[in-house]
């Protein structure tokens, strides 16, 4: 037994050929053309493959490969038999020799230059009578299932190519797969987190064949990162073990072509998993986000393998977890579009860093889908990465805010203008919570380990000047007069980036009622151009005692600080009114800021 398992462990290099070379004693032939040998022949004259054409012999490979063809012969030298521990092939079983030899044998003509990382079938047998599959990797030196690499290589057959390796290629395991492709190493060091139980298991025949959807290293990295760790030695062997099982089918050689759409398969954990096809394989667990199948049936002799780009979570952990604001997101089927733009944004880290304190609006899929449509997108490709990075930040602010901490306000996001100011976003607690007058809070206070998100309705536009004065409903006589009949297209001009940024002091309604009458015409305009600074973003903090800015109306504006009474500042208007309170400052749009006042602005009415 002690010898099989040795054998079974190295014998793969034997896919050489060997077969007596017939020679002909009729002299008649002698001056004719000499024939290219077949593989047989040509390893049967070789001295360094002589136990392998033993081997060929034993098995009546060599009279196949001395038949027309077109073979890829990886050939194991007698000094790889004898580092295997091969030299006396009565010891191995006509069946197990002759599947190790075809385990060397590729149906087609590779030469070296041929080679790429790659999966490739063999002749060898598997499962269900499925062809195993071969890792070849070319990233730096060429090596066969991380185990044989080529000692010489192109030596050419009539009925294909010879390369000489240095390793017999057993017969690969699923964990064999896995730990030659360095794609798996996560995983594989997952499995030897507990022992040799898993790997163990997965390279026995008990409970086999086995199907296995196995993630990359990039899906473990991002759960890793999901679950705020840097590596698995923080994951518990609970959550480790239940999350492994969760990606093995004991008993089912599952290839890509026996698994149907909605089909649904229990696992090793106890849960199960759903099969998509309808957008390629994808496998659909708990969290209902599908890991997309990136390369199918990866044979092995004991059952085969899936490699997927998403670790799949039971719904047993997703209750147990604690993950990041970019976790959950991830986790979320609805909040698929949102992963997406995030991804795009490149702003997962800043989602995933564990010390971040954020308070997030997440806007739900057909949210997306409607600011998509609004602005004339036809996808979140179309959208330019940093528009998108900053209508995400426009969604984010500082610190974690639950929903018994929200009132009517302003608060500054982590999005920015062109200065590198942060925007602003106006919180209406009246009814409910809406953001900027244009998104509703849906869910509240979903507390994650870096931070609390709240769900909204719609995406959070980037804001300009008329955004604000037309969410504040302190603002509502103001937008009124903007809007008025005989008035010019002032949403335009303030929504716009023409002559901007706009520094606009805003009268709330209060200022305005104080008025004995309001005025029309071009009265009303000249007041209300001279409310407006155009080419400057001029913050509370760019502002000092008796700086004189000119307004859009022609007359200048004085501001006096610091103000008086509750005043933060107070103006001086092209009339000379120098008892106008500014009584709040810096909201901040994308195209200007606004400072609010309690009257009325009135221009010098004699120039």
């Amino acid at each position: 037994m002690k010898t099989l398992l040795n054998i079974t462990k190295y014998v793969v290099a034997l896919v050489m050929i060997t077969a007596p070379i017939a020679c002909s004693d009729d002299d008649d032939n002698q001056n004719l053309p000499e024939t290219e040998l077949t593989i047989t022949q040509t390893a049967s004259a070789d001295a360094e493959l002589s136990i392998l054409t033993a081997a060929l012999v034993k098995t009546g490979l060599s009279t196949t490969l001395d038949e027309a063809g077109t073979y890829t012969v990886l050939a194991p030298t007698n000094a790889a038999f004898e580092a295997a521990g091969i030299t006396d092939l009565n010891a191995v079983s006509e069946e197990t020799l002759t599947n190790i030899l075809l385990n060397h044998v590729f149906n087609e003509t590779l030469m070296a230059s041929d080679l790429s990382t790659m999966y490739k079938n063999t002749l060898a047998s598997g499962p269900n009578d499925t062809m195993l599959s071969m890792y070849i990797n070319t990233e730096n030196t060429v090596t066969f299932n991380n185990i044989a690499s080529p000692t010489m290589v192109d030596i050419t057959a009539s009925n294909g190519v010879i390369h000489k390796v240095d390793g017999v290629l057993t017969l690969p395991t699923i964990v064999d797969h896995a730990a030659a492709n360095s794609n798996f190493s996560i995983l594989v060091e997952a499995l030897e987190r507990f022992g040799t139980t898993y790997t163990d298991l997965l390279s026995g025949t008990d409970g086999s064949p086995f199907t296995v959807f196995a993630p990359t290293n990039e899906a473990f990295e991002e759960l890793l990162a999901t679950l705020g760790v840097s590596s698995l030695d923080e994951v518990d062997d609970a959550t480790l073990e239940a999350v492994l099982t969760y990606h093995v089918v004991v008993g089912a050689n599952a290839t890509s072509e026996t698994l149907s759409n909605e089909q649904m398969i229990t696992t090793a954990q106890g849960e199960d998993i759903t099969i998509m096809t309808t957008e390629g394989v994808q496998v659909m667990d708990a969290t209902d986000m599908p890991a997309n199948v990136i390369a199918a049936d990866v044979q092995a002799i004991n059952g085969v393998v899936h490699a997927i780009d998403k670790v799949l979570l039971p719904q047993a952990i997703i209750d147990t977890m604690n993950p990041t604001i970019a976790g959950f997101v991830s986790m979320n089927e609805d909040y698929s579009s949102l992963l997406t733009a995030v991804q795009k944004a490149e702003l997962v880290d800043v989602l995933n860093a564990e010390d971040a304190g954020l308070t997030v609006f997440a806007p739900n899929n057909e949210a997306f889908a409607t600011f998509l449509s609004e602005n004339s997108f036809n996808s979140l490709d179309d959208v330019p990465t940093e528009v998108l990075k900053q209508v995400l930040l426009n969604h984010v602010i500082q610190g974690e805010v639950m929903s018994t901490d929200l009132s009517t306000m302003y608060a500054n996001t982590l999005a920015t203008n062109t200065d590198g100011d942060n925007l602003s976003i106006y919180v209406n607690t009246a009814s409910g919570v809406t953001l900027n007058g244009i998104s509703s809070v849906t869910t509240a206070d979903v507390e994650v380990s870096n931070g609390v998100i709240h769900a909204v309705d719609a995406v959070i536009g980037l804001p300009t000047i008329v955004t604000f004065a037309t969410a504040d409903a302190n603002f509502s006589s103001l937008v009124g007069a903007l809007t008025a009949d005989d008035q010019p297209d002032f949403v335009s001009i303030l929504s716009g980036k023409t002559d901007s940024p706009f520094t606009v002091f805003a009268p709330v309604n209060s200022a305005f009622e104080a008025l004995e009458s309001v005025p029309s015409g071009a009265t009303l305009t000249a007041v209300l151009q001279h409310h407006v600074v155009a080419g400057a973003n001029a913050r509370s903090e760019d502002l000092s005692n008796g700086m004189m800015v000119t307004s859009l109306e022609g007359d200048d504006i004085t501001i006096t600080l610091p103000g008086t009474g509750a005043n933060i500042a107070n103006l001086t208007d092209g009339a000379g009114n120098s008892d106008i309170g500014v009584i709040a400052v810096d909201v901040q749009a994308t195209n200007g800021v606004i400072h609010a006042t309690n009257k009325v602005l009135i221009p010098d009415t004699t120039n």
